[in-house]
């Protein structure tokens, strides 16, 4: 018989390959970054960002509430379901994790986040207010006539096992507003322009990073 026939000889195999969490967050969780944006001192780092938006402000998380209750928790299923990128960074002690920086971001329609990476072990980004539905945009002729619909897209860039470009969209829209994606800071992602609405999207990054001045005992 030969091997084309018996199908029992033909075992496909797909390689581990890191990825991302996405979490739903709670809605005492959304009502603390809410409450971050409206009482933090805000200091302006559009300079310092990739966006190609009009405002991005530096706020603090209070009490340490949202790197205690989700950060740390989503990085430990992270850790479980894919790898520890942070114990793969080479010093000479074990460093715990911390929350860098944490600001928000308002994009208005034309607005657009070119493709980069954070700083940092891991980053975030929560979706708070998402004024269209990027599935209609999409309906639009010039989107219709393009073999890569991208109107209000959130998309992550990667390469694949034959050195390929491959993107992973987000289409986003209202029911993706207090939606948390974790992912590692070196994970290349872009945000395109939306163009139907008035209203601003507003949305949270943070990076997270080793600890240097802080170390613990691995024995």
């Amino acid at each position: 018989m030969s091997i084309v026939n018996d199908m029992e000889k033909i075992i496909p195999v797909s390689p581990p390959n890191c990825g991302w969490i996405e979490v739903r967050l709670s809605e005492q969780e959304i009502d603390h970054l809410w409450k971050c944006i409206e009482t933090s001192e805000k200091k302006d780092i559009k300079k310092i960002l990739a966006g190609n938006i009009s405002e991005s402000y530096t706020i603090k998380d209070i009490d340490d509430y949202f790197f205690n209750n989700v950060i740390i928790p989503v990085g430990r299923s992270f850790e479980n379901e894919f790898c520890s990128i942070s114990s793969k960074i080479p010093t000479n002690k074990a460093h715990s994790l911390f929350l860098k920086d944490l600001w928000v971001n308002y994009q208005r329609k034309n607005e657009f986040n070119p493709i980069h990476l954070h700083t940092g072990v891991y980053s975030f980004v929560v979706w708070l207010k998402i004024p269209t539905d990027s599935n209609e945009e999409n309906q639009k002729k010039i989107a219709l006539d393009s073999s890569c619909p991208s109107i209000g897209v959130f998309e992550f860039v990667y390469t694949n096992i034959l050195g390929g470009i491959e993107q992973q969209k987000y289409y986003l829209n209202k029911n993706y507003e207090g939606t948390m994606i974790f992912f590692p800071s070196d994970l290349r992602h872009q945000v395109y322009p939306f163009y139907d609405s008035d209203e601003l999207r507003i949305s949270i990054s943070g990076n997270i990073l080793l600890d240097s001045e802080s170390h613990y005992d691995t024995n």
